[in-house]
Parts: structure tokens; sequence; C-alpha cells
């Protein structure tokens, strides 16, 4: 596991960077975004593969409680992944909903993810 920092357009975006599921649970994400603040970013970037599959299955509440740290510490987070593959209309609303508010993204690309978070 590493996280890469990048600077553009003065803001400075943490993208986390492993092969394999490195959050199983909230402690898990709240050290990743410890790390990256302290490394100096103001917004973090985490691929889909990176999480475990039960964030993304709602009736668990990891989604909820991970997503709630970020919000707690003010770190705008985009998930990159392709979200289609998901059936649960309730988590496609969720994702829906989160975009809208602009601090947590669901993308489908890192590009679309350092845009977002450089409107943040």
């Amino acid at each position: 596991m590493n996280i890469e920092i990048t600077t553009e357009d003065n803001v400075s975006i943490a993208e986390l960077k492993a092969d394999s599921i490195v959050i199983n649970d909230v402690q898990d994400a709240l050290d990743i975004l410890a790390n990256a603040a302290y490394s100096g970013a103001s917004s973090l970037i985490i691929h889909q593969h990176n999480l475990t599959p039960d964030f993304f299955d709602l009736k668990t509440k990891v989604a909820g409680e991970i997503l709630q740290k970020f919000s707690t510490y003010n770190m705008p987070l985009a998930i990159v992944g392709d979200f289609s593959n998901f059936t649960s209309k309730s988590l496609h609303d969720f994702i829906y909903e989160s975009n809208k508010g602009g601090k947590v993204n669901f993308v489908n690309t890192l590009e679309e993810a350092k845009q977002r978070l450089k409107r943040c």
C-alpha cells in the first residue's frame, strides 16, 4: 500500500495505491485518512477494489460509518470504480445523493476524481 500525493491547482490530493483490499473497517479508513492529512493532502482518492465488499452492502452500515469519518474530519473523498455492476437500488440512490453533495464522489475515472476534488 502506498499513498501518493499530487498537487493540482493548489489542491493536494492523496491517492491510495494498492492492489488489494486495504479498507476493511472504519479504523482502516481512519488510518488512511490520517496518513493522507499528515502528508499534507486536503482530499483523498480511493479505488473501489481497495474497499471491502461490505462497503457496498448498505445493510452492513460500513459505508455510512466510513463516510461519516470523512465528513467529521472534513476530508473530501472520491471513490473510483465501475458501480454499474451493483444491482441494489438503494446503493445507486446513495451514490446519486452522495455525488450531489460534492464531498463524497463516486466516479468512473481517476481524472474525473481529480476534477471533482479540485472543486471541493
